[in-house]
């Protein structure tokens, strides 16, 4: 976000849950997975320690909007990874061409994956050493402790099930995206992924037109890519998933190409951003079961 849009995010209320509809609350039983002290970054997302080919560790951004795991440029060039094909990238704000890299092993505390070709992307636009994408989550557990502001990513039996979170939302896959379909923002009925590589909560038009008259200022969205995109920022009321509320949600508009490049271009969507869904206690992000778990606050 630009100058101008953090300053009116900053005088506008936070959201709050309203109500909610719980379905189970009871004790998490204790995860054999491996916590992971996160880092918030001055954009509200989280950071983990990763090793990149057993060297580190470095700063990775959890990125459940982002289907590709990145190394930033300088990082590959201090590690003399192996240059692979160029690719297409698609960012929140534009679509590039860049180079990428063999990366051999990606250690994310005991869970390694092996035999990835990386884009390689400016450290500055990422704001961290890489980005971990959801080709590197396919069949893991990401659970975001807010409280403690740490990361566990494993099995989802060994973080402890569905226990401890009051509603669960059945989700549909994407291009490695999860995205939720029961969803509505102030009576509209809208697509919704949740985007952790995001501060900001970004619309598609599709949506600032069914919502019709609801700017409050402009705004400049910039992407992992280095563009920059203009943006109608708005204020809806209440978002609804399920048997959970969310009122005051601060919301980008914006042609983000991302929108298209994930078909939900034609019809209301939102990538939901870190400034949301940090009212939470806890969100687990399963890919395996295609679950989004939510830990309200008492």
């Amino acid at each position: 976000m630009s100058g101008t849009a953090l300053a009116l995010a900053l005088m506008i209320a936070d959201p709050v849950i309203l109500g909610s509809n719980p379905q189970a609350i009871s004790e998490e039983t204790d995860p054999d997975g491996e916590t992971l002290q996160g880092q918030a970054d001055r954009d509200m997302r989280m950071t983990v320690d990763v090793a990149v080919q057993g060297s580190g560790p470095y700063r990775f951004l959890i990125d459940t909007g982002s289907q590709r795991t990145v190394v930033s440029t300088a990082l590959a060039g201090n590690l003399g990874l192996a240059l692979g094909p160029r690719v297409k990238i698609v960012g929140m704000a534009g679509r590039d061409q860049v180079a990428t890299a063999k990366v051999s092993s990606l250690d994310i505390g005991s869970q390694s994956v092996y035999g990835l070709t990386v884009p390689l992307l400016d450290d500055a636009h990422i704001g961290a050493d890489g980005i971990i994408g959801t080709d590197s989550l396919q069949d893991q557990r990401v659970l975001l402790d807010f409280t403690k502001n740490t990361i566990t990513i494993g099995d989802r039996h060994h973080l402890g099930g569905n226990q401890g979170y009051e509603i669960i939302v059945r989700a549909r896959r994407r291009s490695g995206r999860l995205i939720m379909t029961n969803a509505r923002i102030d009576g509209i009925h809208v697509n919704v992924v949740v985007d952790t590589g995001s501060s900001t909560t970004v619309g598609n038009r599709a949506l600032q037109r069914a919502l019709r008259d609801r700017q409050v200022g402009q705004a400049t969205l910039s992407s992992v890519t280095g563009h920059t995109l203009a943006a109608d920022m708005g204020l809806a009321k209440e978002l609804h998933v399920d048997g959970l509320y969310i009122e005051n949600v601060l919301i980008a508009f914006a042609d983000a190409p991302a929108f298209a490049e994930l078909k939900l271009d034609k019809r209301p969507a939102i990538f939901l951003g870190m400034r949301e869904l940090r009212v939470f206690n806890r969100i687990a992000i399963d890919f395996t079961s295609r679950k989004i778990l939510f830990d309200l606050p008492q």
